[in-house]
């Protein structure tokens, strides 16, 4: 866990409702694993995972950054909602869908107050899932919110 330090283990690991978040994603949307990452200019890094789908990523485990599509969002500070992955204009031909299996996915970005990217909030299923509308959205803004909020605060008492 090279790209995660001690202290930012300890603050996702302080906030008693990250597992509740991540179960109330998978809820929210249906889908059966939810992830809070941390980016890195080379890696993505499994901060908390709630794994329904036997998807395989464990906490701690990285992938290269290039691997993954949160890396897409970590430039464009935007979400990534994919609801059909094969029958999606921009995905249906993009190498990490199939690579993986996944059909429905969607990321937000978990941004501290000075607008650095600390990472994501995703989400993924191997079945479609109707991801876009405004609640779903909100929800899921409110937590990344959340999440970006504790983390930045304990990174400034460090």
């Amino acid at each position: 866990m090279k790209n995660l330090t001690a202290e930012e283990r300890a603050a996702i690991a302080e906030i008693e409702v990250t597992s509740n978040i991540l179960r109330l994603t998978t809820r929210l949307t249906r889908m059966r694993f939810a992830a809070i990452s941390k980016m890195t200019d080379t890696h993505w890094v499994a901060c908390a995972v709630h794994d329904e789908l036997q998807f395989g990523v464990n906490v701690g485990d990285e992938l290269l950054i290039e691997a993954t599509l949160c890396n897409q969002l970590r430039l464009a500070r935007k979400p990534i909602v994919i609801e059909h992955a094969s029958l999606d204009p921009v995905f249906s031909e993009h190498p990490l869908p199939k690579h993986h299996g996944f059909e429905s996915y969607i990321s937000l970005p978990i941004v501290f107050a000075d607008g650095t990217v600390f990472g994501t909030l995703c989400a993924l299923d191997t079945l479609p899932r109707k991801l876009e509308n405004p609640e779903t959205m909100e929800l899921l803004s409110i937590f990344t919110r959340l999440i970006g909020t504790t983390l930045d605060l304990q990174r400034k008492t460090v």
